[in-house]
């Protein structure tokens, strides 16, 4: 587990909109996301849903804006085409996929706004998953 027993969210603060010019990276839509994130959480201490960690760009640059939700024994999920507007919904999903014992959470428990924000998933390094040729 992470060090508080959250979950954590890697946030790219270098990503951008789809269409968004080039600029500095502290005027981009990933570092905006970041930064309202961080705000929203700064009077939560321990209570906050999940830790927020900076990344710089986690490779799904044509996705929007990205961030990658993780904790030990759970699998990783990649979200996308997220915006600052949307950082209340971007925590509700997070206590969704704390509270979850796979980090799994159905598109119906989901906001609206992140009923399609998921990109990928990985599985943890320490989750024992099915082989093959029990599933087939």
């Amino acid at each position: 587990m992470s060090e508080t027993g959250r979950p954590k969210l890697h946030v790219c603060i270098t990503c951008r909109m789809a269409g968004e010019n080039p600029g500095p990276a502290d005027r981009a839509t990933g570092r905006a996301l970041y930064d309202t994130l961080r705000d929203m959480l700064a009077d939560k201490g321990t209570e906050a849903p999940v830790e927020l960690v900076p990344v710089v760009c986690l490779a799904n640059c044509d996705e929007g804006c990205s961030a990658a939700i993780s904790q030990p024994g759970k699998w990783t999920y990649l979200l996308r085409r997220l915006c600052p507007s949307i950082g209340a919904d971007i925590l509700a999903y997070c206590q969704a996929y704390a509270a979850s014992p796979t980090g799994g959470v159905f598109r119906s428990r989901r906001p609206a706004s992140l009923s399609d924000a998921i990109g990928g998933r990985t599985p943890s390094p320490d989750q024992i998953l099915p082989a093959m040729e029990t599933i087939e």
